[in-house]
């Protein structure tokens, strides 16, 4: 070695060399380590995979309540136009009964007891329309989320 090489002087005591020698071999041993994490393949594939893993949850809660108030908006809707429907059925029903009853083949449906099974069926459609509602509702939910899972394929 030469003085020219930053030395202050004489020649540096063995204590100064040997805690510069540690440090080096700290600092090596470091640089050693984060090479050998970028080049771990396996270990950062499974890092991408885990953060994929949490963004796909994260899509799947965000599209489930997204069809949930799809389909919640749909049941009322649907509702609505099954009351609707339900009371213009019922109206046409009773109308239908007035020309009936005018008509004077009133007796003849009387004989045969389909008026009373009219009437009943008028009845109960308009007390509980919730089963044609329901099934309605569990229909239009489905096709929204078939649009939702072919949307996510493509």
């Amino acid at each position: 070695m030469s003085d020219s090489n930053g030395a202050t002087g004489g020649k540096p005591d063995v204590a100064a060399l040997r805690a510069d020698i540690k440090q080096t071999r700290a600092e090596l041993g470091e640089t050693v380590q984060a090479l050998a994490a970028k080049a771990d393949v396996k270990a950062r594939a499974k890092e991408q995979v885990e953060l994929t893993k949490q963004k796909a949850k994260a899509q799947v809660h965000d599209a489930t309540g997204k069809v949930r108030e799809v389909a919640a908006a749909a049941v009322g809707a649907a509702s609505e136009k099954v009351r609707s429907a339900t009371a213009q059925a019922g109206d046409k029903v009773a109308l239908a009964g007035d020309k009936v009853k005018e008509s004077g083949a009133l007796d003849k449906v009387k004989e045969s007891g389909v008026l009373e099974k009219a009437q009943e069926a008028r009845v109960q459609v308009r007390r509980d329309p919730f089963p044609f509602a329901a099934v309605l509702a569990a229909g239009v939910a489905l096709v929204g989320i078939i649009l939702i899972v072919r949307g996510r394929r493509q």
